[in-house]
């Protein structure tokens, strides 16, 4: 653990996307931090997250407070992305690290705009992608990377296709899900989707506003395929109808399914002396994820190293989610990087 003590501080917005999943509260838990502050223009939100928070102050404007305090790190906490570049900006202006909650941006041009901010300020961004952090992700991790199931060719994923099934789940949930296959398989070459609405072809009116500000979405029925630059092939897909989350890794010995706390490895299908195994993985929290992703941004900063889930990754993930967009539109594979970071259904409303 880092010698150093940490100063660290939080910017909620109540009713504007509030303080996410409890970005400001682990902080109280870790020996080598000092909770300062918290920032939320709102009277009685401000005074809840400081007594939940156990922050010395508070202030109505996160700009003073970031000109009156000595702050290292700050949670961006709004689950709203419509604040999050002009917060984030705040931040590395002040010379502070960041914590900030997923989606990172509405579009990949706002999240550019961050990572070389604080790329030239030498300033650290990890994104509440809590999953990867969480000790089954890292289990499941080693084991993949020990060979368990062999050579993996593929991967298998799904939203969690509520009421929120297709665009929504994609980029609310879905950003999860993107995040921890890119910290399992690396960076993607291209991908191609296929969208619709009630059975047709997207057009500019089924384009629509989300539940949240978090971008624009459309679609009831997502299909997305990724070539992962590592040989891995990806499939991701959404609808509207209840499931839970789940993925299945294939591989060249074996296969690994997971949704919740067990994890199952099974014979490929032409192996008949194999047996089924089942991996407790146990449970977790958001509020641990949110715990472990701190201790590791201290340790990256102390380190001057990437965080496990880093904001460069987190615009990795939106370019997934976009990119599904643009292949939709386009009727053509979309190669990463993509060239215009503009939203694809800005432009095509």
């Amino acid at each position: 653990m880092s010698k150093k003590i940490y100063r660290a501080a939080a910017i909620g917005r109540t009713d504007g996307g509030n303080y996410g999943h409890g970005l400001h509260l682990p902080y109280k838990e870790l020996d080598n931090v000092q909770f300062i502050a918290v920032a939320d223009a709102n009277d009685a939100g401000r005074e809840k997250a400081k007594a939940d928070a156990g922050a010395l102050r508070a202030y109505a404007d996160y700009h003073e407070m970031l000109a009156q305090e000595e702050i290292d790190i700050v949670s961006v906490c709004p689950r709203w992305t419509d604040c999050h570049l002009e917060m984030v900006l705040a931040c590395i202006e002040a010379e502070c690290h960041i914590y900030c909650e997923k989606p990172i941006a509405m579009n990949l041009s706002d999240g550019d705009t961050m990572v070389a901010a604080a790329d030239n300020a030498g300033l650290k961004i990890a994104v509440s992608h809590q999953q990867v952090y969480q000790p089954a992700t890292q289990k499941i991790k080693r084991m993949l990377d020990e060979g368990r199931i062999g050579q993996v060719h593929s991967i298998y994923t799904h939203g969690k296709q509520d009421n929120r099934g297709g665009g929504e789940d994609m980029i609310v949930l879905g950003t999860h899900t993107f995040n921890m296959m890119r910290y399992f398989f690396g960076d993607v070459a291209w991908m191609f989707s296929h969208i619709t609405t009630d059975g047709h072809e997207l057009t500019p009116n089924d384009v629509h506003k989300p539940t949240e500000p978090v971008g624009l979405v459309s679609g009831d029925s997502i299909n997305s395929y990724f070539a992962f630059k590592s040989g891995v092939s990806g499939f991701f897909y959404s609808r509207r109808y209840r499931e839970r989350y789940g993925t299945k890794i294939m591989g060249s010995e074996g296969i690994m399914s997971f949704s919740g706390d067990n994890l199952i490895i099974s014979p490929n299908p032409d192996d008949a002396s194999g047996k089924e195994e089942i991996v407790e993985l146990g449970s977790s929290t958001l509020h641990e994820g949110n715990k472990l992703a701190i201790i590791d941004l201290i340790d990256a900063i102390d380190n001057d190293r990437e965080p496990i889930s880093s904001g460069r990754g987190a615009v990795a993930a939106l370019e997934m989610i976009l990119g599904a967009y643009e292949s939709q539109i386009t009727g053509k594979r979309v190669a990463f990087p993509m060239e215009n970071r503009t939203h694809p259904l800005e432009r095509f409303r």
